[in-house]
């Protein structure tokens, strides 16, 4: 499982009725996407639920590196947003942990997105092995977070470059849940052509 999320910041007087209609008109395009699990179309708009920007931010959870190498690069549907936006850095990390929720079923509103920072000090007992604690308990907070009322997908990944741990949840609901999160979003529409196809529980 590979987790990927571009963040297009939007000018602060923008209408965000021109991304509605946007996913409206085309978010059904990746519906049935060969290798994709999920694409989340998230928005983020200024002054809504605590957001300092206008932001069109849609995250996926691959399957298939493949498939994602093709979206990107191989005119698989990235080259839209290069064509309307420019070019965004697109954020990326390595799938750690994955749960169905108890809405899995129920339609997608919302989102929460946790990114922190992988300390430099996170081995104190020098054995090397801080970091797989950390995140083994990074996942058993994800597992209990995903039991909740109205979590549809959530997710834990982790990018090994800048060493920063991703958590991601979907919710049924209009509202997030998740009290340490981030950045919340609005999602649109919500793609899930293999969702029955993304790991369950820890990637061994």
């Amino acid at each position: 499982m590979y987790a990927k999320q571009y963040e297009i910041t939007l000018p602060a007087d923008y209408d965000m009725g021109i991304i509605r209609d946007r996913v409206t008109r085309g978010g059904h395009v990746l519906d049935d996407r060969a290798g994709l699990g999920l694409k989340a179309y998230a928005i983020r708009e200024r002054g809504v639920d605590g957001s300092p920007a206008n932001q069109y931010a849609p995250f996926y959870l691959w399957n298939e590196p493949g498939a994602m190498a093709h979206f990107l690069v191989g005119g698989g549907g990235f080259q839209n947003i290069v064509r309307d936006f420019g070019r965004p850095q697109v954020l990326h990390w390595t799938g750690i942990a994955c749960h169905a929720g108890p809405a899995r079923t129920a339609p997608v509103r919302a989102a929460s997105r946790r990114l922190t920072a992988v300390a430099a000090d996170a081995d104190p007992d020098g054995t090397g092995l801080g970091l797989s604690a950390l995140v083994e308990r990074e996942s058993e907070k994800l597992r209990r977070l995903s039991r909740l009322d109205g979590v549809h997908t959530a997710a834990l990944a982790v990018d090994p470059y800048h060493w920063r741990l991703l958590r991601f949840l979907l919710w049924a609901g209009t509202s997030a849940a998740d009290e340490e999160a981030t950045e919340r979003y609005e999602v649109l529409h919500l793609s899930a052509p293999g969702l029955d196809r993304l790991p369950e529980g820890r990637n061994r």
